[in-house]
C-alpha cells in the first residue's frame, strides 16, 4: 500500500510551529533478516529535503497504525522515518496473551533480539530517502528495544526511548554504548518506575555515555499512546518536542 497525502504536519500542530504543507509518501517495507522476513513502514517527505532518518520500534503489540502515524508525523518534520519490524511479517499478535509471548520470547533470546535489531538498522541504508546519519526511537517495549541496541554498541547517532522498560539484563551494560541516549519517561510509571530510571542514570553515567532524561509528573506508562487510558497530552507534546530538539543536536 503507497499512501501518498498533502496536509498540514501533524507533528507543527502538536509544536504550535504553523500550517506548513508536507508532502507524505509512505509504503510497507518488507526485508529479511536471517532467514525470516519482516515488514516495517517507511514514510518520506517529498519537499523537504531529507533532514536525517530515524527508526521506530513498535510496542510490544507488533506494528500498528500507531507506529505508521508516528512514521508519518516525522516525516512531515523532515526525517526519513522506518518503522521497523522485530516480530516478523507473519505475526500479527491480537491479544494480550500473544504479545506478552512474542515480546517475552525476545527477552528471553537477547541474541536473536540483536540480530533483529541490527538487521533492520541495515535494512534501513537500503530504504527511500536514507541518510547516513541515524537515530532510533521507540515506545514502550520498543523503548527496552532501543536501550537493547545501546548496550549492543549498534552504529547511531542516537538512541530515544519513551516510557521504555529501563531494567538493564544481568550480564549487559553500556560499555559498548558511543552515541547519546535520551529518556522521555512518566513518574506515575508502573513498570519503571524512579528508582530504575535513576539505576539507569547511574549506569549511563558511570560509563561515560552522554545522556538526558526528561521525566512528566504523574504521566503513567503509556502517555503518548493515543486514546489509551495513559494518553497525557501535555506530556505527549513536551515528549514531542523532546525528541524534536534532540534529533535537531544529533542528526
Amino acid at each position: 500500500m503507497i499512501r501518498r497525502f498533502t496536509t498540514p504536519t501533524l507533528a507543527a500542530i502538536l509544536l504550535s510551529a504553523g500550517t506548513a504543507q508536507a508532502e507524505i509518501f509512505a509504503d510497507y517495507h518488507q526485508y529479511t533478516v536471517g532467514d525470516k522476513t519482516f515488514e516495517g513502514y517507511v514514510a518520506t517527505n517529498t519537499v523537504i529535503e531529507p533532514k536525517g532518518t530515524v527508526l521506530i520500534v513498535h510496542d510490544w503489540d507488533g506494528m500498528t497504525e500507531y507506529e505508521e502515524r508516528r512514521a508519518e508525523m516525522l516525516a512531515e518534520l523532515g526525517y526519513t522515518a522506518f518503522a521497523i519490524d522485530v516480530y516478523g511479517a507473519d505475526e500479527d499478535p491480537q491479544s494480550t496473551e500473544e504479545n506478552r509471548a512474542l515480546s517475552g520470547a525476545l527477552y528471553e533470546d537477547r541474541e536473536t533480539f540483536r540480530e533483529r535489531l541490527m538487521g533492520s538498522i541495515a535494512e534501513a541504508g537500503n530504504i527511500p530517502g536514507a541518510t547516513g546519519g541515524m537515530v532510533m526511537t521507540g515506545y514502550c517495549f520498543g523503548g527496552a528495544a532501543v536501550l537493547e541496541a545501546a548496550r549492543a554498541g549498534a552504529d547511531l547517532d542516537g538512541f530515544v526511548s519513551f516510557h521504555g522498560g529501563l531494567g538493564t539484563p544481568e550480564g549487559q551494560d553500556y560499555s559498548q554504548t558511543s552515541a547519546p541516549v535520551m529518556l522521555f519517561h512518566g513518574s506515575a510509571d508502573p513498570v519503571s518506575g524512579m528508582g530504575e530510571l535513576a539505576a539507569l542514570l547511574d549506569q549511563l553515567q558511570a560509563a561515560g555515555v552522554a545522556h538526558g532524561a526528561e521525566v512528566f509528573g504523574g504521566a503513567r506508562h503509556s502517555f503518548t499512546v493515543f486514546g489509551s487510558n495513559d494518553y497525557d497530552l501535555d506530556a505527549d507534546q513536551g515528549a514531542w518536542q523532546g525528541l524534536h530538539v534532540f534529533l535537531q543536536a544529533n542528526l
